[in-house]
This record gives C-alpha cells, sequence and structure tokens, in this order.
C-alpha cells in the first residue's frame, strides 16, 4: 500500500476527514507539539480551516521569535532537512506557510501509516 502523496494542505484535511482520521491527525500534531515543549493546544472540535490557521501562525511566531525552538520542533516531528532547504525564506509569510504544510505532511503521514498498515 503506498501512501498518497498530497499536494495541500487542504488536500491533506479532506483526506483526513473522509478516511475518518481527522481527529487522530490533532491527536497526532499535539502530542508532537508539546513533545517539542511548544504546545498548540487544539481542541477536537478545531475545524480544518482553523488548523491551516493556527498551524501557520504557531509556525510563522517560532521562526519570528523563536527559532532554536522551531528547528527544535521540525527534528521532533522529523520534518525532512532536505524539504526545509530547499524553500525560499526571503518572505518570512510565505516561508512559514510552506513548513506548515510540511509540518502536517509528515504529520499526516505518520497517522495514515499507523493506521493502514
Amino acid at each position: 500500500m503506498n501512501f498518497p502523496i498530497p499536494f495541500s494542505m487542504d488536500e491533506i484535511l479532506a483526506t483526513a476527514e473522509s478516511e475518518f482520521l481527522y481527529s487522530k491527525l490533532i491527536d497526532q500534531i499535539n502530542k508532537d507539539f508539546n513533545f517539542a515543549n511548544e504546545p498548540i493546544d487544539l481542541p477536537q472540535s478545531t475545524s480544518p480551516n482553523e488548523l491551516k490557521i493556527q498551524l501557520h501562525e504557531k509556525v510563522y511566531r517560532l521562526i519570528q521569535y523563536k527559532f532554536a525552538e522551531y528547528l527544535n520542533l521540525l527534528y521532533i516531528i522529523d520534518v525532512p532537512e532536505d524539504q526545509i532547504k530547499k524553500l525560499d525564506g526571503s518572505d518570512l509569510v510565505e516561508l512559514s506557510q510552506q513548513v506548515a504544510f510540511l509540518i502536517l505532511k509528515r504529520e499526516w503521514m505518520k497517522v495514515w501509516f499507523r493506521n493502514k498498515l
């Protein structure tokens, strides 16, 4: 069984909902952020759109104000370093959006594999 590679945050969230794994995705995000001592505290009632907004804002704040903690979070979540290095860091808002997608994609991979294999 091959992991379907998502191309957007919306695609990940729609797939998570359609496969009834959205709540597990929220749990995984909360768990990894807490493990990195940077809680995001998403309630189970968080809508997909709100999740995207909160994740983007959290990543933006970490890059802007707590860079060491941001790097630790990426390490704990296991976002591939080569994907981070490919990003253009000239626009912080755009960079944080792209990093938020990479984080969500990695978290989704964890949930998907755990529930499909």
